[in-house]
């Protein structure tokens, strides 16, 4: 079989104007961004009111290895199965992020026969939104510094300023700096530092955000330090946020895209699950839900991390609600999580210890009242043995399995997990949202509603820096915010080398902060940290491009 890139750029790509018009936009409904992208126009929306919404279909995982379970995959396959079977289906789905795509995973948009093209646009620059988010947060550090060194009228209190700088790579050197030496003239001196635009909280408010009047207003909330007083500077004391906005108008439109066999597909946003809430826009999906029966969307890294953020935060904000949700589950991180090293002999024993991974977010997903499907991402060494192990752990917990696949057989190879979450959704057609925890509750008990009932937490601990942070914010009228936990994607706990279920532990908070436009509070967790760094051998050096135009190693 050809690789994934070699797929991508055999494929044969239809014009933008042939995907669009599947979906019944008109030509001023979208701007053409070169032959094979386009955004769609915000005020398009206004045209689809009256169509009835789709069924929102929420695609999670089990607790992945390093190199992922195909949860994109998953999506994308599904997406292209929707149409084989009749549906008219959408795949909504997150923008990659070059610090990974350059430190560990390579491409991020699907692989095999279930991709969305243009595969390098969207892996590398994609209509250039990344950049403007990082551009935007920038300008609010430039400000804040600006204001610090003419004058400071805000009396800002330069040893308690919260905002630092972005950009979209994994560079650990610049989790900790001190900026502003060299004399007066190049500003005051203080220690800062980088997040990973991914972890932005201006990424965060784009996927939050579901109108530019919103938009605006969110990006008006950040806070970005306090005062000597102690009160809270937000960017619209810095007169900072309408040039945000302006930076920022073309990326708030959502990017219209296509699958390998053309099923339509909106890339918008980028959040971390393990940072931030990691979904796409709310404004993709609205547009998506307006234009099809079936939207596929996606929650990042395993459920305990996105599919929780999905439903505590995104739907309460946004009024949005999943009729169904896929949690995508590989034989490969099974035996992972039983025990077993990568190209070791089937240890079948614990391969079964391993599928309590599995079930543990099959568990965590039904607490929010939705059914529940086990998509098995097929590889070629499993064994049917597995397979019928995956599908006994589902029924004894009254959910659905299929495997699929996707990757060598696209839509095709997906036809029978479409049918059964095709079947799931239309037997819910009217969800009713269910949240782990109410908002008048503590951050604490917030804090340890999640720790227990998704990690499977003891209880939690917290750092005296972090309740201090945490009663600051109380004190500042925060305390009613839903919660962002920041942990380690590699593993329920929080810490990463802890594999399947682990018990008898408490949740570490050593850290907290405060995104106020975005309107949640992230609790840092273990070692996470908000800016990556690349590893020994990252997959750039495997990456190039010859005087032909031809790509290598992005898969």
């Amino acid at each position: 079989m050809k690789t994934s890139i070699e797929i991508a750029q055999n494929a044969k790509l239809l014009g933008i104007n042939a995907i669009t018009d599947k979906l019944g936009l008109a030509d001023d409904d979208f701007d053409s961004y070169g032959k094979h992208t386009g955004k769609i126009r915000l005020d398009t929306y206004d045209k689809l009111k009256g169509n009835k919404d789709g069924k929102l279909i929420l695609v999670t995982a089990m607790t992945p290895t390093r190199f992922g379970e195909g949860k994109t995959l998953t999506s994308v396959g599904l997406g292209q199965a929707l149409e084989k079977i009749g549906k008219k289906g959408v795949v909504a789905l997150r923008e990659p992020s070059l610090g990974p795509v350059f430190g560990i995973k390579g491409g991020a948009a699907g692989g095999g026969y279930s991709q969305i093209l243009p595969m390098a646009d969207i892996n590398l620059h994609f209509n250039g939104d990344i950049h403007a988010i990082s551009a935007a947060h920038n300008l609010l550090s430039a400000m804040l510094d600006a204001h610090l060194h003419h004058g400071n009228e805000l009396d800002i209190n330069p040893t308690n300023i919260q905002w630092k700088r972005a950009m979209d790579m994994n560079d650990r050197a610049l989790r900790n700096i001190v900026i502003g030496l060299g004399g007066p003239v190049h500003g005051i001196p203080r220690e800062s530092g980088f997040v990973i635009t991914a972890a932005s909280e201006v990424m965060a408010i784009l996927a939050l955000a579901t109108s530019r009047a919103d938009f605006k207003k969110r990006l008006g909330n950040i806070v970005v330090g306090y005062n000597r007083s102690g009160e809270v500077i937000r960017a619209r004391d810095l007169k900072a946020h309408d040039a945000m906005a302006l930076l920022l108008d073309k990326a708030l439109m959502p990017n219209i895209v296509q699958t390998l066999e053309h099923t339509p597909a909106l890339i918008h946003a980028g959040p971390f699950a393990n940072i931030a809430h990691g979904t796409n826009s709310v404004i993709a999906d609205k547009f998506a839900l307006k234009l099809a029966d079936y939207v596929v969307t996606e929650a990042g890294f395993g459920a305990d991390l996105g599919a929780e953020k999905f439903f505590d935060i995104v739907c309460r904000q946004s009024g949005l609600y999943p009729s169904t949700v896929v949690v995508v589950a590989t034989c490969r991180a099974i035996r992972w999580h039983g025990g077993m090293e990568p190209d070791t002999e089937l240890d079948q024993e614990k391969f079964k210890l391993g599928l309590a991974n599995v079930q543990a977010h099959v568990r965590n997903m039904k607490k929010f009242g939705v059914p529940v499907v086990v998509a098995v991402n097929k590889f070629p060494d499993d064994t049917e043995w597995e397979i019928n192990q995956v599908r006994n752990m589902a029924a004894e917990n009254g959910v659905e399995c299929e495997p699929h696949d996707a990757f060598y057989s696209g839509g095709e190879g997906a036809m029978a997990l479409a049918e059964k979450v095709v079947a799931s959704a239309d037997a819910n057609p009217n969800p009713t949202p269910k949240f782990l925890y109410d908002l008048d509750q503590s951050i604490e008990d917030k804090v340890e509603v999640v720790a227990t009932q998704i990690y499977g937490a003891d209880g939690v601990s917290f750092s005296p820096a972090a309740m201090s942070k945490l009663a600051q914010y109380k004190s500042l009228g925060f305390g009613e915010l839903p919660i962002c936990i920041a942990k380690t994607q590699s593993s329920l706990s929080d810490i990463a080398n802890v594999r399947n279920v682990p018990k008898n532990w408490k949740l570490t908070v050593t850290d907290a902060s405060l995104s106020a436009g975005a309107g949640f509070i992230v609790i840092i967790c273990g070692s996470m940290m908000l800016m990556p760094g690349l590893g020994k051998v990252p997959a750039a050096v495997n990456m190039s491009i010859d005087e032909n135009g031809i790509i290598s190693g992005l898969f």
